[in-house]
């Protein structure tokens, strides 16, 4: 994840955020432009502020929240924007739309097909639950855009599409987590703490998150994308095994019987052992965990300069987005996750980073860094020929 600024104060804000904590200006995020933005209202004249005080902006201040909002941002100050539905009325989001969009909810909630009952009296909580889903989907969407694999909305392409639908358990109905057709169903219960963390203890699980559970689907969903029919697959099956072989008698023997025997020496997970299908996704959500957490230390700058010689130095110089080579990911992220273990144990919690890469795992994640860079190679591509035909035939 980038590191985000207020555009009034300077101060950092976080990718979550709809008010800066310092000045109090109105934050909305930008997806097409990757920027957090400070607003101010537009039907209000636009002022200079003095960024080193501590008070609100006047313009910042409204009893009634404005319908328009002009952006502060550099990028494109002066010009309008609406708050997503979701923003406005619901507080459940962060996005902003241009205010000439014809839609009214932002490219993330256009994704979300079905939401939890919000008027249901037994599960007071459901509004809550939907916000934490909705924030660990955005946090999802911002690295897929940033690897240029943006999603369309299922209703926009019915055969390609993505869309979420967030459900709960019913009395005589209970919902699983799963991917279908890009179709990706969350159970609203995972964004529950304390049913994650019991769920995490029965399934002997190092390591269990909402946004976890946000990536291994979106592994199946770009699995029928950017594998499955297309000259990748042999490449596929040579790492990870044929995805052909019998998936409910596979996980009903996973369930069964447990891992097979050595399962660490060429899975990512213990889950990941149970059919090719979940060896890929769960080695694409490992991915995508490295690729936002290396994100984070180079938008950070995190450095490392361990005071004894023989210890791994660390200086980040690229976005993983734009690193070529996997081997030094892969350095740079052993590098990383030891530090971060030692910090963890250092105030007494748990290893952030519970894992142990093998030699096997390694490859695999190397064939997820080639998948995704020519991946996006490709959507560039797309879009640029796009633009081009638009030009041609005289559209703006």
């Amino acid at each position: 994840m980038k590191t985000f600024h207020c555009d009034n104060c300077s101060k950092q804000v976080f990718f979550e955020n709809t008010v800066c904590n310092h000045c109090g200006w109105m934050l909305g995020y930008q997806p097409e432009h990757q920027i957090m933005s400070s607003f101010t209202p537009a039907d209000q004249p636009e002022v200079q502020t003095d960024a080193s005080t501590d008070a609100p902006a006047d313009a910042a201040i409204q009893s009634e929240a404005p319908s328009r909002w002009r952006s502060v941002n550099p990028v494109n100050a002066g010009k309008l924007f609406r708050q997503c539905s979701n923003y406005a009325q619901e507080k459940v989001c962060n996005w902003m739309l241009d205010d000439q969009d014809e839609h009214a909810l932002c490219a993330s909630c256009r994704l979300t097909a079905v939401i939890p009952s919000l008027d249901d009296a037994n599960n007071p909580n459901n509004r809550i639950l939907w916000h934490r889903l909705e924030v660990a989907k955005r946090r999802l969407l911002h690295s897929l855009w940033t690897m240029r694999l943006q999603p369309r909305p299922k209703p926009d392409d019915a055969s390609n599409g993505l869309s979420f639908e967030f459900l709960q358990d019913m009395p005589h109905e209970k919902i699983m987590t799963g991917h279908a057709d890009g179709v990706i169903t969350i159970n609203i219960a995972e964004a529950d703490p304390a049913y994650r963390e019991k769920m995490r203890e029965q399934m002997a699980e190092p390591y269990r998150t909402l946004l976890g559970h946000f990536r291994h689907e979106s592994g199946h969903y770009y699995f029928d994308r950017l594998i499955a029919g297309n000259a990748r697959l042999d490449a596929f099956r040579a790492l990870f095994g044929d995805e052909t072989a019998d998936y409910g008698q596979s996980l009903q023997r996973h369930y069964e019987n447990g891992p097979v025997q050595g399962w660490e020496q060429n899975f990512v997970s213990v889950y990941a052992s149970s059919h090719p299908w979940e060896d890929w996704a769960e080695t694409w959500a490992h991915y995508l965990h490295m690729f936002d957490t290396l994100e984070t230390a180079y938008s950070c700058g995190v450095q490392l300069r361990p005071q004894h010689r023989g210890e791994q130095q660390l200086v980040i110089d690229a976005s993983p987005v734009e690193e070529d080579s996997f081997d030094e990911l892969a350095r740079e992220w052993f590098a990383l996750t030891y530090v971060l273990n030692s910090l963890n144990r250092s105030i007494g919690m748990p290893d952030s980073y519970p894992f142990t890469l093998s030699t096997p795992v390694l490859e695999k994640l190397r064939f997820v860094h080639a998948v995704v860079r020519e991946a996006g190679v490709e959507s560039e591509a797309g879009v640029s020929e796009s633009q081009e035909a638009s030009e041609i035939s005289g559209i703006s």
